[in-house]
C-alpha cells in the first residue's frame, strides 16, 4: 500500500457550544454536535487535543459555559498493519458509504491467530484502500469461517458508528437458512444466555442465570420457524434478535437439533433409516455446518431508507435439501 493510501484524512470542524448545553460534560455536548462519531472516540479525541475549547486544550469531564468557540480536529488514522489482497469479493450492493458482501463459505472474516491473511478484510483493503482508515475496516458483524451468506461494511468511520448504533440496538433485520438434525414441530423463540463453555475454553454453551462460577452469559434470543419438513430433518428459518458468538449453532443444538454438518455442536451425525446411498454419503461428506445468512435488513446510514438484500443459499445446501426431498419421497 502506498504512501498516499495510508496518508491520515484530516477534517478541521468548528462550532459554537449552545447556551442550552451549560453545566453539561464537555464529552457529552460534543457527542450531541457530532452523533455519528461514538461516545468513546470524542473522548479519546479531547485526551489527544484535537477538539479546543476556546482554542484550550480540555478534559472529557470539564463543564461547558454556553457560547464557547470549539474546534474539532477529526483524525482518520491508518487503523492496522494488514495486507491488501487480490481476492475476488461477491459484491451485491456498493455506494459511498457501505458495502454488502455475500460471503462465501470457508472465508474468514477477519485475521486472527492462524490467519493473518487470506480474509474478508484483506480483501476489502485491496478493493477499497482507503478502508484502511476504518476500523477493523468496516467490518460491522461476523460471519463464522464456514457460514456463507450477507454481511455489511461500513467504508467511512461515521458509516460504522451508525451501523453499529443499529446492530446494538436490534433494529437489523438478518434472517438465515438452516438444516437441523431431527424432525421439529413448530416454530418457537430460544431465550437462552450464552458464555463460554465451562471446560472447552474455545465453545461457547448455553448458560443458566446462576453463571458458571461467578460468570453470566450474556442474553441470547433466537427465533425460528419451519420452512421445510424432511424425514429426520428439518429447514428452518432463524431470525436473530442477540447476535453472539456462534448462537444459531449452541441454541439449535441446546434443543437437541444441531444444524447439519456442524464439526463443533453437532455432534455424532445421526443418518435416518432405509437412507439411500447417495443422501449417505453427501451426509458424511458435508463437514461445514449447513447455515446460510440470507436476508440482510438495515437503515441507509446517510439517507434514512430501509434497505434490504437477499442472497440464495449456496450449492452445497441446495443440493443437500433436494437429497433430503427425494429420501422424504421415497419414504411416504
Amino acid at each position: 500500500m502506498n504512501a498516499e493510501q495510508n496518508a491520515q484524512q484530516c477534517e478541521q470542524r468548528q462550532f459554537q457550544i449552545p447556551m442550552e448545553a451549560f453545566g453539561q460534560r464537555l464529552d457529552q455536548t460534543v457527542a450531541t454536535l457530532l452523533p455519528e462519531y461514538s461516545r468513546s472516540r470524542i473522548q479519546q479525541w479531547i485526551k489527544q487535543g484535537k477538539i479546543l475549547v476556546n482554542g484550550e486544550v480540555c478534559k472529557p469531564k470539564n463543564k461547558v459555559s454556553g457560547g464557547e468557540s470549539l474546534v474539532v480536529t477529526i483524525e482518520q488514522e491508518q487503523q492496522g498493519e494488514w495486507v491488501a489482497e487480490q481476492i475476488p469479493l461477491d459484491i451485491v450492493y456498493e455506494d459511498d458509504s457501505l458495502i454488502v458482501i455475500n460471503k462465501p463459505i470457508g472465508l474468514v472474516v477477519h485475521p486472527a491467530v492462524g490467519n493473518h491473511t487470506g480474509t474478508l478484510l484483506n480483501a476489502l483493503l485491496f478493493h477499497c484502500p482507503e478502508l484502511i482508515n476504518v476500523p477493523r475496516a468496516g467490518i460491522v458483524h461476523r460471519l463464522d469461517k464456514d457460514t456463507s451468506g450477507l454481511l455489511v461494511v461500513a467504508k467511512t468511520l461515521q458509516a460504522q458508528t451508525h451501523l453499529v448504533n443499529q446492530l446494538q440496538n436490534r433494529a437489523f433485520d438478518r434472517e438465515y437458512e438452516t438444516i437441523v438434525q431431527g424432525e421439529l414441530i413448530s416454530g418457537g423463540t430460544i431465550d437462552e444466555a450464552i458464555g463460554r463453555h465451562p471446560v472447552h475454553r474455545v465453545k461457547m454453551a448455553v448458560v443458566r442465570n446462576h453463571g458458571y462460577g461467578n460468570k453470566q452469559g450474556k442474553e441470547a434470543i433466537t427465533h425460528y420457524r419451519i420452512k421445510e419438513r424432511y424425514c429426520g430433518y428439518t429447514c428452518l428459518q432463524v431470525k436473530l434478535e442477540t447476535g453472539r458468538t456462534h448462537q444459531i449453532r449452541v441454541h439449535l443444538a441446546h434443543i437437541n437439533s444441531p444444524v447439519v454438518g456442524d464439526q463443533v455442536y453437532g455432534g455424532r451425525l445421526r443418518l435416518p433409516s432405509n437412507c439411500s446411498d447417495s443422501l449417505k454419503q453427501f451426509l458424511n461428506q458435508f463437514k461445514r455446518q449447513a447455515l446460510h445468512a440470507r436476508r440482510l435488513g438495515l437503515e441507509h446510514p446517510d439517507t434514512g431508507e430501509w434497505m434490504e438484500w437477499d442472497a440464495e443459499i449456496p450449492d452445497d445446501m441446495q443440493k443437500l435439501k433436494r437429497l433430503l426431498e427425494d429420501y422424504t419421497q421415497e419414504q411416504s
